[in-house]
């Protein structure tokens, strides 16, 4: 690696570090945060619970704020040396922009991969973790250890019952002598009685148990007896977590799903697995021409334009993926919208940039 190489190396990581742990708290402070008050006030989810599955997220987050990092440090880094003239020199010792910027695009390429990475083997891990709990802790709140003898119910909109839960005793999270009594359908009332039954991710899991199907008349329709069975009931919150499903599978994982669910929605999310690492190139693209300051300007506007291109960069893609939702655009252009445009853009301004003395 030349000298040149690891100065400018040296002040890019620096601001790099900076401007994830920036971005990634101005994220948790607002878009997270307003999650946790929601999963607590509205499923009654534990604090400690709720906590855990926001540091679940984390690494999501860290697959947005990475680009973010890379623009802001090349921008800042490029926009110093520019203020202080030492671009003008290493210009007139022959050291052309494509020189200098060499080491910043190695670096883009290598965050690039780090950040394809992540999200294709950390963030599908951490999502479904964060996606279990959040369904274990929903169905725990109901159940009050050493209590016996009580029950409680859910409602629907309008205030009528929808289903109506009594249990015997409950010891080590696990429920005995269960009643369920479930008028969630229209025109006939289902019965549940088992011996034990506890809640799980995939919906409460009973043992030993009979259902009975009645009419509104009292004419009893089915009777069916099990030893193990899973019922989805009480686990309303799943409908909210759907919104993961992309982010619990990687690539090929989604690709696969997309195909033996019928879920031809989910193809915008499964291009933007590859679009989003691209990014980190695209901005320095666009960010490295706009980071040379010309001689009669003598502030340091490197941060403006760091946020003036990450805005831009966001309202492109909520544009191109609302039109991709709408089916306007087809999904591998809705994902890759906003990299072609500020592609152009950048390729324009770099090649012009390059044959401009600063």
């Amino acid at each position: 690696m030349k000298l040149l190489d690891k100065y400018i190396l040296k002040q890019v990581i620096a601001v790099f570090i900076m401007g994830v742990l920036v971005f990634t708290s101005i994220i948790f402070a607002s878009d997270t945060f307003i999650t946790l008050i929601k999963q607590i006030s509205k499923y009654g989810i534990p604090f400690k619970i709720a906590f855990m599955i926001i540091i679940l997220h984390l690494p999501s987050v860290f697959v947005m704020t990475i680009p973010m990092g890379v623009l802001l440090s090349t921008v800042m880094t490029l926009n110093n040396l520019s203020l202080s003239s030492e671009i003008t020199v290493m210009r007139a010792c022959g050291i052309g922009l494509n020189r200098i910027a060499k080491p910043i695009f190695i670096f883009a390429i290598v965050m690039a991969l780090a950040s394809f990475f992540i999200n294709e083997t950390i963030v599908p891990v951490m999502t479904k973790q964060s996606t279990d709990l959040a369904l274990y802790a929903f169905g725990q709140k109901n159940i009050p250890e050493g209590k016996e003898n009580f029950t409680f119910k859910e409602v629907k909109d309008g205030g009528t019952l929808k289903r109506l839960f009594y249990v015997g005793h409950c010891k080590d999270g696990v429920l005995h002598n269960i009643t369920v009594l479930d008028a969630s359908k229209e025109n006939s009332i289902q019965i549940l009685q088992a011996r034990e039954g506890k809640t799980s991710p995939a919906g409460w899991k009973f043992q030993k148990g009979a259902i009975y199907t009645i009419t509104d008349s009292g004419k009893s329709l089915d009777t069916t007896l099990f030893n193990d069975s899973t019922f989805s009931f009480g686990m309303d919150l799943s409908k909210e977590m759907n919104k993961n499903v992309a982010s619990e599978h990687n690539f090929l994982q989604l690709l696969k799903f997309i195909k033996k669910e019928k879920r031809p929605e989910l193809r915008i999310d499964l291009y933007d697995k590859m679009a989003l690492p691209l990014t980190t190139i695209v901005l320095v693209l666009i960010g490295v021409p706009l980071a040379i300051t010309p001689p009669r300007v003598r502030y340091n506007r490197g941060f403006l334009f760091s946020i003036l291109i990450i805005f831009a960069y966001y309202l492109i893609r909520a544009l191109s993926i609302s039109f991709g939702e709408a089916g306007t655009l087809v999904p591998v252009l809705a994902a890759f919208m906003p990299n072609i445009i500020l592609t152009i853009i950048g390729i324009a301004l770099y090649y012009r940039k390059v044959y401009t003395i600063c």
